[in-house]
């Protein structure tokens, strides 16, 4: 593998913008507030955990480059403390509200972010009545004049929440057991799911339970655990659903006709996820036809899905983030793995990543077929 000092000579040519920083703990949750802040909260067990708000510098919170700025790191807007790991973080639209789920226990904890202060605090608890072990609710929010929080450890748990007066909207109503990996809300009215078995449903919450659902992965491509993300442009009348697998396969299906993939490829990745929980597949929410992957190693790899075909092919990245596998230019051990992505809402080729060296960059890449 090529040196830091290669790899940084080489950035000059590969990237727009590109800034590298250091937290005081590492994430999993990179989570927009606008265009220019982001929330990061730590994950580490036994330990109180920071959850910060933080600005981008100024030259990557506007649309187009506009020259030199005097500031050209993060800024701490507002901080608090977990008393646990913080594994998923939402921020409830037009409030100054955070939702987040951990370890122990299957309840989420509301957060304020403070208007006349610096102080994120704990306001109130969301009880979760689902004791798994090692599992956590995963979350996604409704937004509306009454927000609803979307949250569950399995399917038979999976319910929507009204966040100011805790009563339940809706509930799935059934008793299985299937684990989930992601949640999405869609619009006002319906929501995806994604279980670990690679299992995939939309579900409109103005009906009983019925999701519109297609077929597992086939047990022969070897993913053990699947993440999944709607999203696409310029993929036909309808948006996509991006399905990952823990060994690299990537499954694209048509939210309109969820019962065959539209294609299924292999990505370009050196080994197996070694942790499954920090599998990532983001669209791009500027650009058509572009999406990341990320869980596998210290990299973030972006793809343009236009030119799949529906065999099950390997398929090579358009770009590659490398940077944090670069840690002060020594080699170490363990490698650096990427524990988190996320495209800028505005800027449509910059994305924030995260490491589990608590390295934090953000990255403006330069698309050579442009």
């Amino acid at each position: 593998m090529e040196s830091a000092e290669d790899w940084l000579v080489e950035s000059l040519r590969l990237y727009q913008d590109f800034h590298a920083f250091d937290l005081s703990g590492a994430t999993r949750v990179l989570e927009w507030i606008g265009n220019r802040g982001v929330f990061v909260a730590g994950y580490e067990s036994l330990k109180k955990n920071e959850i910060l708000h933080l600005l981008l510098p100024p030259r990557l919170s506007v649309t187009e480059n506009q020259g030199l700025h005097p500031e050209r790191d993060f800024k701490v807007s507002h901080g608090g403390f977990s008393d646990g790991p913080v594994f998923d973080l939402k921020h409830v639209p037009d409030t100054r509200l955070l939702v987040t789920s951990g370890l122990p226990g299957g309840h989420l904890q509301v957060w304020q972010v403070a208007e006349d202060n610096d102080v994120i605090e704990a306001v109130s608890t969301i009880p979760g009545h689902e004791t798994e072990g090692s599992l956590w609710p995963r979350v996604a929010v409704f937004a509306s004049a009454a927000p609803g929080v979307l949250h569950g450890v399995k399917l038979r748990g999976l319910k929507v929440v009204d966040l100011e007066s805790q009563k339940t909207t809706y509930a799935s109503g059934i008793g299985d057991s299937e684990e989930l990996s992601s949640l999405q809300v869609l619009d006002a009215d319906t929501f995806a799911f994604c279980c670990s078995s690679g299992r995939l449903g939309l579900v409109d919450t103005r009906q009983k339970w019925a999701p519109l659902e297609g077929p597992c992965p086939s047990p022969d491509l070897g993913g053990k655990s699947w993440c999944a993300e709607v999203g696409g442009r310029g993929l036909g009348p309808g948006p996509h659903i991006a399905s990952l697998g823990s060994n690299g396969h990537l499954r694209l299906l048509d939210t309109r006709a969820l019962s065959q993939p539209v294609s299924l490829v292999q990505c370009a990745v050196p080994t197996p996820s070694p942790n499954p929980e920090l599998l990532r597949v983001t669209w791009a929410p500027g650009l058509d036809n572009c999406l990341a992957i990320s869980g596998f190693d210290g990299t973030v790899q972006i793809y343009d899905v236009s030119s799949w075909a529906a065999s099950g092919h390997r398929v090579k990245p358009r770009f590659t983030h490398r940077g944090h596998l670069f840690p002060d230019g020594d080699d170490v051990d363990p490698r650096p793995l990427v524990t988190s992505h996320t495209w800028h809402p505005c800027r449509q080729r910059t994305l924030l990543s995260a490491a589990s060296d608590a390295s934090l960059h953000v990255w403006d890449w330069v698309d050579s077929k442009v």
